[in-house]
């Protein structure tokens, strides 16, 4: 087989369509897993307290008074889970293809004659011997290399926080 075949013979497109299935499947999962947190983060509530006030009053003295706690959800006080998304996919591969051939030969030959009276005789003796070696080694490595950056959650996912200030309003209206 020749190099250039070796090389024709990787499975890129299966390659390829294993790593865009994997990241599908990862990314679906990165996905699911942000939408528990956000649902464990709705459904834990904690107490907060939405207003303190200090007052400083004429002789210098600070006091602290606290609105009473009001139960919220985590979501509510403003954590939010993460999302993330694969920014970056890169399949690399090397290959180092070595092939030997070697052939080696030999031929002895020899010859002995014999006189004699009237008698004549003679041998010939041949050694041969082949030696052939193919060798090929083939050597591959390959990497798969992806990124992930976190993303801004979807934007109607959480609802927009709006403060009425009820203070406000009742001072207003005493004036």
């Amino acid at each position: 087989m020749s190099v250039g075949q070796e090389l024709l013979d990787v499975p890129f497109p299966e390659m390829i369509a294993s790593m865009g299935q994997g990241i599908a499947d990862a990314q679906n999962q990165l996905d699911m897993n942000s939408v528990e947190v956000a649902k464990v983060l709705a459904e834990t509530k904690i107490d907060v307290v939405p207003a303190i006030t200090r007052t400083i009053d004429t002789d210098g003295e600070v006091t602290y008074s606290e609105a009473d706690p009001i139960e919220t959800s985590l979501l509510q006080a403003g954590l939010f889970p993460t999302f993330y998304q694969f920014s970056e996919a890169v399949i690399e591969v090397e290959m180092d293809i070595k092939t030997t051939t070697e052939r080696e030969t030999n031929i002895d030959v020899s010859a002995e004659a014999h006189a004699g009276f009237g008698l004549w005789g003679g041998s010939i003796q041949t050694d041969v011997s082949h030696n052939r070696k193919f060798g090929k080694e083939v050597h591959g490595t390959s990497k798969l290399k992806t990124t992930m950056v976190p993303v801004p959650e979807p934007p109607y996912l959480f609802p927009e926080v709006e403060t009425v200030d009820q203070r406000q309003v009742e001072e207003e209206e005493t004036e």
